[in-house]
């Protein structure tokens, strides 16, 4: 059964971390890394040579900076006004377009299309697959590809999990992000039209340290 997202209660908690990584976003350099650990991992060569790329839940807007140093039309959306107005001063100038929506009313409402779709820690680790994972399809150019990153699911705690911001003190912030083994999110992809769905876990650096859920699939035609 689906959970009930509190749209404005999540973007208030978004707003809270938005103004935490301030810094992250006004000191950062473009960098693009699907995993947790720096310099570890593949880069942007998983969204193959998109011209447009979509960035779901883009946070501090790094990786779409460096794709737009490629020339890539790069266009970001976060739940977050403040996010929004932090990245678009520091990466506007570079290109890239940032808007403010929740990612399943944009993507209903959306009429562009993109090569390539993605999320890092993003939306696709926050919203329901089940509705998700079919908007994205739709919003996809033929053979585009949509690929995520994330945590794995911790064993034995499957589907929407509920989180706090910043420990279990003061207001209570929360939001659902959602975690699955990997052959649960390949049926979610195959399910929502998708072919060519790979989604395996890559071994943190470090041996016994978290490591990182990695997927992608291409649109069909």
């Amino acid at each position: 059964m689906p959970v009930p997202h509190d749209i404005a209660a999540e973007r208030e908690l978004w707003d809270a971390y938005a103004g935490s990584a301030r810094n992250d976003v006004t000191d950062a350099e473009p960098v693009f890394n699907w995993t947790q650990y720096k310099g570890h991992g593949p880069g942007p060569e998983l969204l193959g040579n998109p011209g447009s790329v979509l960035e779901i839940g883009c946070g501090t807007g790094r990786a779409l900076a460096r794709l737009a140093q490629r020339g890539v039309k790069a266009r970001g959306l976060d739940l977050s006004p403040v996010m929004v107005e932090n990245v678009s001063k520091r990466w506007g100038p570079l290109g890239v377009e940032f808007v403010c929506a929740e990612v399943l009313e944009f993507l209903s409402e959306d009429q562009a299309t993109y090569d390539a779709v993605y999320s890092v820690f993003g939306a696709a680790w926050f919203c329901d697959p089940g509705r998700l994972f079919l908007l994205v399809a739709q919003r996809l150019n033929p053979g585009g590809v949509f690929a995520f990153s994330q945590p794995p699911a911790i064993p034995g705690a499957y589907g929407p999990q509920g989180m706090y911001k910043g420990g279990f003190a003061g207001p209570a912030l929360f939001t659902y992000r959602y975690g699955y083994k990997p052959e649960v999110w390949a049926r979610f992809l195959t399910r929502a039209g998708f072919r060519e769905v790979d989604v395996r876990v890559l071994e943190a650096p470090v041996p016994g340290h978290i490591g990182t859920l990695i997927a992608t699939a291409s649109a069909s035609g």
